[in-house]
């Protein structure tokens, strides 16, 4: 039978201390950057099954709450004490969901019963692969993402698999860091299993046994009376990345989220199909997989801070994901950015729920700047080094009540950024700037959090630097109610030289001794309409380096003059500005609102129908064969319905007849 409230809170909170205890375990014995200051890793508690009934409030990577270790667990034939399993494998489990991230899972056992696992995952920095730190949009299939293992037992019975180590250790670029991170995360897995232990003592196995599924329950009716405070309807929205290949076409994300009553189902049918760059987002078809749900989670903690951080949560959810596509890819299909796949599906599912709670969900946050990894060679030594530098992020985007937060945003914010100091020790860069990028976030009567700029040089030759996630340089974070889409990133290579180059969304670069790079995240998405913002705060915000004086008087109708406001020319430029100013809906950038005058969502709803019906090795083909010639035809030839989409398939199918074929049947 249920156990009481209190004492399922009272277990709830011993869980929840539990998983931090691991993760505090983790962070402050591991060698890496990456894990030790930037804390990307999990840590948490799963059931026999494999779903995670306790993770840390402010610990680690809060993104990955949920995660279902079950098909994982499955793959491994039987259990026994001292035994701790590993995998990194995408398609070993979907658990996994890019190689870097190698997760563990140790049973716990009670007078010879499993009870439970205590689970979690660290990014490695490299584990091998075609470039350094493994990742890059270039890459097309996962062989090239660095070295994966299938579910396996890492220790048997207390024993540790030397082999499988030394094979790892054989394959990556860094073997110190990766055994050093990786024995932090055996430590952890056993302070859960200490910490298991101690729960079991104090309130006995039947009540930690039903406890255990009282707080799944707990978290399930949780979220539905939330879901049930949620407008019932259909809210659909669409984001986009800048590019979906090296030098592509855009690359579209689409839900039409339904809520009915006290459920939710994400509609995902209207994503482009999956890529022959590494953005595809591993799911393994699992309508619940955390990487899809995480936008969700984010919502039911923003409207309840109480609610249980547990799988319990996603059960009145689910998604629709077509095979073959972006967010349910087949293998062998390159998966290493899907953490920029996942921002923009985050982007495109809290666009929906900002229809459906305005008031409470924030304009899009700054993202688009990259996660960066330096590989170099110290001068002075000739020792190869290599680590990751703080994670280039925006701002949050603006809500209905106040500004976004500067430099720090939803979707990475749980990253941590790096002090300049650590940086400079772990490899041979010096940083020159570090700090909040001027003029970047949305106008709006709530301003856009702003984004971040790193700046660093280099000593040595044949330095290579990975910049994972670049984006955002066309189609920047959106505003909400009249207020303005966020400032692009940017990417300069030598900046303010007369060696100056622009590079774009470019991930990987090789530099010279003293070269410089400069790296820019988009600022946040405003709210409310610019005109509407106190002229003394647009004033304090040029004072602070937030907004220039060309943006205060172009974009908020603000005339500054000798550091003060001139109330005249302000209420007259206001006056015109007004007259020309009726839009409340979404904020877009002027690159979005180009692309979506030929790119409808007709046209968009008859592409995808096409490609579900082609075969999935030719939907990214067609999809660019299409773009290809609709750019060619004139404005009077595009209705905008999908005639025209259907008119450059004809012509590609008669050059492929095999393809008419599969979209007659």
């Amino acid at each position: 039978m249920p156990i009481d409230r209190v004492t399922l809170q009272i277990l709830a909170n011993h869980c929840a201390a539990a998983t931090e205890s691991m993760g505090h375990t983790l962070f402050r014995t591991a060698h890496s950057t990456f894990v030790k200051e930037t804390e990307d890793f999990t840590t948490g508690l799963a059931t026999p099954d494999g779903k995670t009934f306790a993770s840390p409030y402010d610990l680690g990577a809060t993104w990955f709450v949920g995660l279902d270790y079950g098909r994982a667990i499955e793959l491994i034939d039987g259990y026994e004490e001292g035994d701790l399993c590993m995998t990194n494998d995408p398609y070993s489990g979907f658990v996994c969901t890019h190689s870097p991230d190698i997760h563990l899972w140790k049973p716990i056992f009670h007078e010879g019963k499993l009870v439970c696992f205590s689970v979690g995952h660290i990014h490695n920095t490299d584990v091998g692969g075609a470039v350094p730190a493994s990742l890059s949009r270039a890459n097309t299939d996962v062989h090239q993402e660095g070295i994966r293992f299938p579910p396996t037992k890492l220790y048997r019975r207390g024993e540790l698999n030397r082999e499988l180590v030394d094979v790892m250790l054989m394959n990556v670029r860094m073997p110190e860091q990766n055994w050093g991170d990786l024995k932090a995360q055996i430590a952890a897995m056993a302070a859960g299993e200490r910490k298991v232990h101690e729960m079991i003592a104090r309130f006995g196995i039947d009540t930690f046994r039903e406890g255990v599924t009282d707080l799944l329950d707990h978290g399930e009716q949780q979220a539905r009376r939330l879901i049930e405070r949620i407008p019932d309807g259909e809210y659909f929205f669409a984001d986009y990345m800048d590019e979906d290949a090296v030098d592509g076409k855009p690359c579209r994300i689409a839900v039409n989220m339904v809520v009915d009553g006290d459920e939710v189902v994400f509609d995902f049918s209207e994503t482009d199909p999956q890529l022959t760059s590494s953005l595809n987002i591993p799911t393994g078809g699992d309508p619940r997989h955390v990487l899809l749900m995480v936008p969700y989670m984010y919502v039911m903690y923003t409207m309840d801070r109480s609610v249980l951080l547990n799988t319990g949560l996603l059960r009145p959810a689910r998604c629709i994901i077509p095979e073959g596509s972006l967010v349910n890819p087949k293998y062998p299909a390159a998966v290493g950015m899907r953490s920029l796949g996942a921002m923009r599906l985050q982007s495109c599912v809290f666009g929906a729920f900002a229809q459906a709670l305005p008031d409470i969900i924030p304009a899009a946050c700054g993202d688009g700047g990259p996660l960066i990894n330096v590989r170099t060679t110290d001068p002075r030594t000739g020792r190869h080094l290599m680590a990751n530098l703080d994670p280039i992020t925006g701002g949050a985007g603006a809500v209905a009540f106040r500004d976004g937060t500067e430099g720090s945003g939803a979707n990475f914010s749980f990253l941590k950024n790096t002090p300049v100091e650590i940086n400079e020790a772990e490899v041979p860069v010096r940083i020159l700037r570090y700090g909040l990028a001027p003029d970047s976030g949305g106008a709006g009567r709530w301003r856009g959090g702003s984004g971040t700029t790193l700046e660093f040089q280099v000593f040595s030759p044949n330095s290579i630097v990975t910049a994972r996630n670049r984006d955002r340089s066309h189609f920047t974070p959106w505003g909400m109610e009249g207020g303005h889409a966020g400032k692009p990133s940017s990417f300069f290579l030598n900046p303010d030289s007369n060696r100056e180059v622009n590079l774009g969304n470019t991930d990987v670069v090789t530099l010279d001794p003293g070269d410089v790079l400069r790296i820019s995240s988009a600022g946040a998405g405003g709210y409310g309409s610019p005109l509407e913002r106190e002229p003394e705060r647009v004033l304090t915000d040029v004072r602070r380096g937030f907004v220039s004086g060309e943006s205060a008087r172009t974009e908020y109708g603000v005339v500054i003059e000798n550091d003060a406001v001139d109330d005249t020319a302000t209420a007259e430029l206001r006056g015109q500005m007004l007259a020309a100013d009726g839009h409340r809906g979404f904020g877009y950038s002027e690159a979005r609102k180009a692309f979506e005058r030929v790119w409808t969502r007709g046209n968009y709803e008859t592409l995808t129908g096409i490609l579900a019906k082609v075969p999935a090795e030719w939907r990214f083909f067609v999809k660019h064969r299409v773009f290809d010639a609709i750019e060619r035809m004139r404005e009077d030839e595009r209705s905008g319905q999908g005639q025209e989409v259907r008119r450059a398939f004809s012509l590609l199918a008669a050059e492929y007849p095999e393809l008419a074929e599969h979209v007659a049947r």
